[in-house]
């Protein structure tokens, strides 16, 4: 069985392969029971969220031999949810991700961010796990 960091590390070298934006981790095992990781990324455009689908799925195939147990908007191409049991990846138009901002819903969660040298997710810096997580917090007190 594939642990759910190997998968999310997979999906996030695939998402990156095909030039996703805003790639970001957040490790919600401690806090949900559902997955273990949401991996969230931005596509520029409609094509581009589908090629970043496409890469995820082959290389989590090729490498993991994992499969998605479920895809959602592969039609529409706004904000494309494919469900790998311990790992939800998200890829979003921009101002799709923008209007829903599930990194400041989940702002309590660590954060790993991609690091593009390294080819992996690292532990996000703190200002940036401050930034979302701050974010989270001023727009639950509007």
């Amino acid at each position: 069985m594939t642990e759910p960091l190997d998968l999310a590390q997979c999906i996030a070298r695939a998402a990156a392969s095909r030039k996703a934006t805003d790639l970001i981790a957040l490790d919600l095992s401690g806090i949900v029971d559902v997955c273990d990781y949401f991996v969230i990324c931005s596509a520029n455009t409609a094509r581009q969220a589908d090629a970043v689908m496409d890469a995820i799925e082959e290389r989590c195939r090729e490498d993991l031999g994992a499969k998605p147990f479920a895809l959602e908007g592969r039609e529409q191409k706004r904000w494309i949810l494919m469900d790998y049991g311990s790992v939800v990846v998200h890829i979003f138009l921009p101002e799709v991700r923008e209007y829903y901002r599930l990194e400041r819903l989940w702002g309590d969660a660590p954060a790993l961010v991609f690091d593009e040298e390294a080819g992996t997710l690292v532990p996000a810096p703190a200002e940036i796990a401050v930034e979302v997580a701050g974010d989270a917090e001023s727009e639950a007190v509007e």
